[in-house]
């Protein structure tokens, strides 16, 4: 029982790891560059990952597979992470580095990960959209706004900080998906085999792209300075949320798939487009680099130690 437990996690999550080792072996290989890199992120975060969420639910019976109750525990859930992720960056002198401290201690790899444990446990990720749905508005609110608030090249006043994270809300593509396919599955608009068949092409490049690219985005000459915050983050980031927060999940009476996607919400990776934001707000950029990197290499082996543990709970 227990090796058959520990085989469940490690094939749930060494898959996962190892395409972002892949990444990571291109790159050094010269497959893959900086730019390349950058304009894979773009590809994936603008076209296959918005056709991988509208494909898995605008063919569902999204009327059945709702769970409000579910969605509004994400979204609360990550408010609290906010607020803890605000109040440890307070303990950082440096007032321009506590928003990328805060980012980075909050922000998840939901979509890009989230998507490909729970599609790689259970063949679909329904319940993952759903904590998207959940959490994604919250994660865009928040980081534009305390990004904006402590950048050292803050110029706009509170009316255009506000347009800013309306606009980047309302053009988000990883929003526009889940919008897109709730509202084709709640009208029950047919899908024509061409159509079906051409997002189904699209949506399955999306989680083996996005790992490549995480993977070839990893650079060790960077893992230098700010050590000891970054290491407060992964902690936060890949353990405390994770313990305080899924009992609470547990006790709600989550299970299975909506628990594996509650565990990839709290305890995976800084995603790697918190890098992005932070140089485009005017941060420099080197806590979130540092925490992205050691999130995703820490993550291989917590996501699996969680993992094991809610399976011999016989929770998943």
């Amino acid at each position: 029982m227990f090796f058959s437990d520990l085989l469940f996690s490690l094939n749930a999550t060494v898959p996962v790891f190892l395409m972002m080792v892949f990444g990571y072996f291109c790159r050094r290989v010269g497959l893959l560059d900086d730019h390349t890199t950058s304009q894979l992120n773009r590809f994936v975060f603008r076209t296959t990952l918005p056709a991988l969420l509208f494909s898995d639910l605008s063919q569902a019976d999204f009327r059945s597979v709702w769970d409000g109750r579910f969605v509004l525990f994400c979204a609360v859930i990550t408010l609290l992470s906010i607020g803890i992720a605000s109040a440890f960056s307070l303990l950082h002198k440096d007032r321009a580095e506590r928003g990328e401290i805060v980012q980075a201690a909050y922000r998840s790899s939901a979509a890009v990960l989230g998507i490909a444990f729970v599609n790689n446990i259970y063949g679909k990720a329904t319940m993952a959209a759903l904590m998207i749905v959940g959490t994604v508005p919250l994660y865009n609110i928040a980081a534009v706004t305390v990004l904006s608030l402590t950048s050292p090249e803050k110029k706009k006043g509170g009316r255009s900080l506000a347009l800013t994270t309306l606009k980047g809300i309302a053009t988000n593509p990883i929003i526009l998906g889940i919008v897109v396919g709730i509202i084709w599955s709640l009208a029950r608009i047919p899908q024509p085999a061409i159509l079906s068949r051409s997002v189904s092409y699209l949506a399955g490049m999306a989680t083996p792209l996005s790992l490549i690219a995480l993977g070839a985005s990893f650079k060790t000459s960077e893992a230098r300075g700010d050590l000891p915050v970054c290491l407060g983050i992964a902690f936060i980031k890949l353990v405390l949320f994770c313990g305080a927060f899924l009992p609470a999940a547990v006790y709600m009476g989550f299970r299975g798939e909506k628990l594996v996607a509650a565990l990839v919400m709290l305890g995976s990776a800084t995603t790697g487009s918190c890098f992005v934001m932070a140089k485009n707000l005017g941060h420099k950029g080197s806590i979130t680099a540092l925490s992205v990197m050691l999130t995703t290499l820490l993550s291989a082996f917590t996501l699996t130690g969680w993992l094991f543990v809610l399976k011999r709970l016989e929770y998943i």
